[in-house]
């Protein structure tokens, strides 16, 4: 128990830098997700049924295939065209796998809003687009932050895996501490400690919005 204690206080501060990288690389996959998969989500609900098929064309391939499979093949695949860090590259990668989860959340929340309300805006005058925009959207948004959230939480999770890409996360940290020391159990704990920690700001985090926007009430 004192060494494990010695290593989790002497590695503090390498470990505190890693976790603000798998921060970064969280927040910025998600918010480039979340774009991703509203695009998507509308694609899939539009009439046109090209833009149905490709959104459902991505969508499967992303289910279908390991997350760690995309991020080598989209990382040495965006490499090849244009110049990235590792960082974007594996930031980009974590987006679009999210974004198709994503795309299926928001799908779900808009299809939840009762049809009467487009045709009561409608009925007023607006367009569907603002009616799409004043009504739907905003409904629609409260009603999947509980899913959204969860999906956050996968994603902080799934960082993990562009430690083979190079990027000086938590896990890639541990790996290498691990590699040292032949400490092995010893390294992978104190980074699930640090993953947990994070997982539970998240989590108060996201309770926090839900309470806030009163999404049982939507």
């Amino acid at each position: 128990m004192g060494q494990f204690t010695d290593s989790l206080v002497s590695t503090f501060n390498g470990f505190m830098q890693a976790a603000l990288v798998t921060l970064q690389i969280t927040i910025v996959s998600l918010v480039i997700a979340s774009i991703i998969g509203l695009f998507v989500a509308l694609m899939k609900l539009s009439n046109k049924k090209v833009l149905s098929w490709i959104a459902n064309l991505y969508i499967g391939v992303i289910r279908g295939t390991p997350l760690i499979v995309q991020i080598m093949w989209l990382y040495f695949g965006i490499t090849q065209i244009v110049v990235l860090s590792a960082f974007w590259a594996g930031a980009i990668a974590l987006a679009i796998h999210s974004g198709a989860y994503i795309a299926e959340i928001f799908r779900g929340a808009i299809q939840s809003i009762d049809k009467g309300q487009m045709e009561a805006a409608e009925s007023l005058g607006m367009t569907k687009k603002q009616a799409m925009r004043r009504i739907i959207f905003p409904q629609a948004f409260k009603r999947s932050i509980p899913a959204l959230g969860n999906q956050f939480i996968i994603g902080l999770k799934d960082s993990s895996l562009v430690a083979f890409i190079g990027i000086t996360e938590i896990f890639n940290l541990s790996m290498s501490q691990a590699a040292a020391t032949f400490r092995q159990l010893e390294f992978y704990t104190i980074a699930g400690i640090y993953y947990l920690v994070l997982i539970v700001i998240f989590t108060l985090i996201t309770n926090k919005i839900e309470k806030r926007l009163d999404t049982g009430r939507v």
